[in-house]
């Protein structure tokens, strides 16, 4: 009888890394239902949290991220933390013996992967970014294979590995049933009225806050109705500054678990261009405006906005301008009925669909393979 697989994943520190991580181990179990699957996270983050609720076991390393400049003398202490992590990692893969370790970027995965490739354990990487991460850079002279989500990946990694599998994105937003009217009922809105919703990620973005807020007898009058997810960092400054001013037809929430209900309400959805987000709305053929972060690693998400934006596939508007011309913008596009249908066709015509299971077989055959 076959030994049951072992699979290490690792990454995390964003919602980015992490909804991905858990997907791929869903697949994993699903065509491997006895795979044991452990998740090494980076201690105090959210994968802490996060990937136990999706029912996996998981270790923490005391691993952060550099500070930049790099010559900065807390550096030192970072470094030190790396190479305790390293250790720690080695053991946990001693213990527990995977045949196979995946990294989907963030700081834990390089400790984990670093140990697995000095100890000749296969490794496999996914990218989520059209701009490779510092992480994945490094070990990626040492992968078996490299998963990647946009074309061009070439410039980062070696040719021979990339395999093009598209981001894994929540089950959940695939599989929901919820109609758009029973979506928009269950945010008390009006089934005969567009609907724009406005999202920053789970802790917020500062600019589309500011936007909305500098804009709301614009919202007001527009003939529209608004879902807009603050952020739970944003959330108590904004209820203060609504006091008394928030138009009727604007639904504000710190958060949105109902994202599948959210996003089937939604005629036009203004979003960050994280990659995780982007795979979302190609799979579900949404027209969206994004605004891309200033403050990520690279300007990786202007990269992955554009990457959309030149197959007229998403609109875009610079993190700098949103405040004056966002929800203008956000305002004509959704009554223009002809060009959120070409953004929905060109965006859905983007997707790769399948992404978590087509990745867990390829994790599969290389743990049987090390067998």
């Amino acid at each position: 009888m076959k030994e049951a697989i072992k699979v290490i994943i690792s990454g995390g520190g964003t919602g980015g890394h992490i909804f991905p991580a858990v997907s791929i181990a869903n697949a994993i179990r699903e065509l491997q239902p006895d795979a044991q699957i452990l998740f090494v996270g980076a201690e105090g983050r959210m994968e802490m949290q996060r990937v136990p609720q999706a029912g996996y076991d998981i270790k923490g390393l005391p691993i952060r991220g550099f500070y930049r400049p790099l010559w900065k003398p807390q550096n030192i202490g970072v470094a030190i933390d790396y190479l305790k992590s390293k250790r720690l990692a080695k053991q946990i893969l001693r213990e527990f013996q995977p045949q196979v370790v995946v990294g989907v970027g963030g700081y834990a995965s390089s400790a984990a992967l670093g140990a697995a490739n000095s100890m000749g354990i296969p490794t496999l990487i996914q990218e989520q970014n059209s701009f490779a991460g510092l992480a994945n850079k490094q070990l990626a002279d040492k992968a078996q294979k490299i998963c990647v989500a946009y074309e061009g990946m070439e410039r980062f990694f070696p040719a021979d590995r990339i395999m093009l599998t598209g981001n894994p994105v929540r089950q959940s937003l695939l599989s929901a049933k919820v109609t758009r009217e029973e979506a928009l009922k269950s945010f008390g809105l009006d089934p005969a009225k567009k609907t724009v919703l406005l999202i920053g990620g789970s802790l917020g973005a500062r600019t589309i806050n500011e936007s909305v807020l500098q804009h709301l007898d614009l919202i007001a009058g527009s003939g529209l109705q608004f879902i807009w997810q603050t952020g739970k960092y944003y959330s108590a400054q904004i209820a203060e500054q609504l006091k008394g001013k928030c138009p009727a037809n604007l639904v504000v929430t710190d958060f949105i678990s109902d994202m599948a209900g959210a996003y089937r309400a939604a005629d036009l959805v203004i979003s960050r261009a994280g990659a995780g987000s982007i795979s979302e709305f190609c799979l579900l053929g949404k027209a969206v405006i994004l605004v891309p972060s200033p403050n990520v690693a690279e300007d990786h998400q202007t990269k992955n906005a554009m990457a959309l934006v030149n197959h007229d596939a998403a609109l875009y508007v610079k993190d700098a301008d949103a405040p004056a011309t966002l929800i203008q913008k956000a305002v004509d596009t959704v009554k223009d009925d002809a060009r959120l249908a070409t953004l929905s066709k060109n965006i859905l015509k983007m997707a790769l669909p399948d992404s978590a299971t087509i990745i867990a077989k390829e994790v599969i055959a290389l743990a049987q393979n090390a067998h």
